[in-house]
C-alpha cells in the first residue's frame, strides 16, 4: 500500500500535470520529471537527441552532440520553472542542432572535362621515319630513328604521350588522313613492343597532309612529310 505522502505526490503531479494541459495547446503525453503532458516542442527535442545517440553522432562529433543534449536538457528545466515560451524556444534549437549533427562531407565531384584546364606539350620529338609511299609498316632501317625516339620519351617517365602521324600531298585528303593515323598506331605499336612504353601512357592521332614541314614538290620533301610527331604533356 501506498504511504499517504506517496498518494499526495501522485495526485499532485497528476494534478500539475493537467493544468499544463488544459492550460496549453500542442501538449504531448511524454511523462518526465513527474509531469505527463510537455508542449509538443520538448519531447520532440528528446527524440532528436535520442535518435543521434543511436546513429553514433555522440561518438562521431562528441561535443556537438553534448551541446545540443545539454540545450535539451536547459530547455526542460527553463520549462519547468514556468518560462513557458523560452523552454519551448530552447527546445526547438536542440532540436535542429541535433537533427544537423555531424553533417556529411560534400564530395568532390570530378571535374568535367572540357573544364579540366588543358595539358600542355612541353617538349616535342620528330621521327623522321622513312615510311615508303602509301605504306604503314615500319623498316628496319628506321631503328636508329625509332631509337632516339624510344629514349626520348624515357626522360620523362609517367608523362602522357601524343603520336601524331602525318604524310605527304599524294592522294584524296580523306585516304591520307586515314593513313595518318595509321602510321601513328604503327608507330604507338613499335613503341610499346620494342621500348617498353605502357601503351595506356599513349595517344595517337592522324593529321593527313594538312601540316607539312617542306614544299612537296619533290620527293625529298615529300618524305619529309611522312612523319611521325612525338608530343610530351604535362600532367
Amino acid at each position: 500500500m501506498y504511504s499517504t505522502a506517496a498518494k499526495r505526490f501522485v495526485v499532485l503531479g497528476a494534478l500539475f500535470s493537467f493544468l499544463f494541459l488544459i492550460g496549453c495547446s500542442g501538449m504531448e503525453l511524454a511523462p518526465k520529471k513527474g509531469i505527463w503532458y510537455y508542449p509538443e516542442e520538448l519531447p520532440q527535442a528528446e527524440r532528436a537527441v535520442k535518435n543521434a545517440m543511436i546513429a553514433g553522432k555522440d561518438k562521431e562529433c562528441p561535443a556537438a552532440f553534448d551541446e545540443a543534449k545539454n540545450l535539451k536538457d536547459d530547455a526542460y528545466a527553463t520549462y519547468l520553472s514556468c518560462r513557458t515560451e523560452k523552454g519551448i524556444e530552447m527546445a526547438m534549437e536542440a532540436t535542429k542542432k541535433a537533427q544537423a549533427l555531424c553533417p556529411a562531407k560534400p564530395k568532390t565531384e570530378a571535374m568535367p572535362a572540357e573544364l579540366k584546364p588543358a595539358a600542355k606539350v612541353i617538349d616535342r620529338f620528330t621521327l623522321t621515319i622513312n615510311f615508303d609511299f602509301n605504306k604503314t609498316n615500319i623498316l628496319k632501317s628506321d631503328a636508329a630513328q625509332l631509337k632516339k625516339g624510344i629514349d626520348f620519351i624515357k626522360k620523362y617517365p609517367g608523362s602522357k604521350i601524343k603520336l601524331e602521324g602525318h604524310t605527304d600531298s599524294i592522294g584524296s585528303e580523306k585516304y591520307n588522313q586515314k593513313l595518318s593515323e595509321k602510321r601513328a598506331e604503327a608507330t604507338k605499336g613499335y613503341l610499346v613492343e620494342k621500348g617498353g612504353i605502357e601503351a595506356s601512357r599513349i595517344s595517337t592521332a592522324g593529321y593527313g597532309e594538312s601540316k607539312p614541314i617542306a614544299s612537296n614538290k619533290t620527293s625529298k620533301d615529300r618524305a619529309k612529310n611522312r612523319r611521325v610527331e612525338i608530343l610530351i604533356f604535362s600532367d
